[in-house]
């Protein structure tokens, strides 16, 4: 599964779960995905599988500040970042596009496949997160047009609720603010689960919201490539591609000119003092 997948790595154990249960290699139990975890942790630890190709969303990283051997390493580092330029690649384009995932886990892969578009991945769990939302509001009002938010999420009730909720408070602050946003539902559709013959699970029977639907599915069970595609589809509808392909072309000329500028910097600090 990790060659079949390897454009899309690093992947998370429940995607990679899901997979095998597709596959019918593992069944939908509890037992099953815990003895998942333990193969996947000694394959890790003995080296049959590597380390950065499992993504482990609970760990926190706080990064120490950049620091350089020498100036030396510190030019090498400003050279780097110039390799890294870019525009602003929404300028232009008829909407400014954002991705939000219900899924932090899911959050590494959108972020992949959202930053050849310059567009900025954010994950939208949970019901309670106003600041979250007023933020959103705040960068369409900041954008200048309107925003389409493309949403990622399971699909049962709490998707569903997820989902309108967080399209009604992030449109109701925008408003506020004087600006336009519209929420568009990629994944996961009953239609999806149909087409790609997704595995479902009935219902909480404890959850009584109303629901679309009769089965749940998970956002992670649409298998990685499935995924991406349907995401860059979805980018894709709002992108017109000529102003996307003069984005590529100016970061390319303006690239050349900063390291023309560096060479003169480096080559001045060559010179002998006067």
């Amino acid at each position: 599964m990790l060659d079949r997948y390897r454009d899309h790595l690093p992947v998370s154990l429940r995607q990679l779960f899901y997979v095998l249960l597709s596959d019918g290699v593992l069944a939908k139990s509890e037992r099953d995905y815990k003895r998942m975890c333990e193969y996947v942790g000694m394959a890790r630890r003995s080296g049959r599988i590597a380390w950065d190709v499992i993504r482990d969303d609970t760990q926190i990283a706080v990064q120490a500040p950049p620091s350089f051997a020498d100036q030396q390493d510190f030019w090498t580092a400003v050279a780097r970042a110039a390799d890294d330029y870019r525009v602003d690649r929404q300028a232009g384009q008829p909407v400014r596009l954002e991705l939000w995932c219900e899924t932090a886990g899911m959050v590494p892969q959108l972020v992949r496949i959202g930053e050849e578009f310059g567009i900025s991945c954010f994950s939208g769990g949970g019901f309670d997160g106003l600041a979250g939302k007023h933020d959103a509001a705040t960068r369409a009002a900041a954008g200048g047009l309107k925003t389409c938010i493309l949403h990622l999420g399971d699909y049962d009730p709490s998707g569903e609720h997820l989902f309108s909720s967080l399209a009604e408070d992030v449109v109701a602050f925008a408003a506020a603010a004087g600006a336009a946003v519209e929420f568009e539902r990629v994944a996961v559709t009953a239609e999806q689960v149909v087409t790609y013959r997704l595995p479902t699970a009935p219902p909480k029977a404890t959850d009584r919201r109303s629901f679309s639907g009769t089965t749940t599915t998970q956002a992670e069970a649409l298998p990685p490539d499935i995924l991406a595609a349907l995401v860059r589809t979805a980018i894709e509808a709002h992108r017109d591609p000529v102003i996307h392909q003069q984005a590529l072309a100016r970061e390319e000329t303006d690239r050349l000119s900063i390291h023309d500028r560096l060479s003169h910097l480096e080559d001045a600090g060559r010179r002998p003092p006067e």
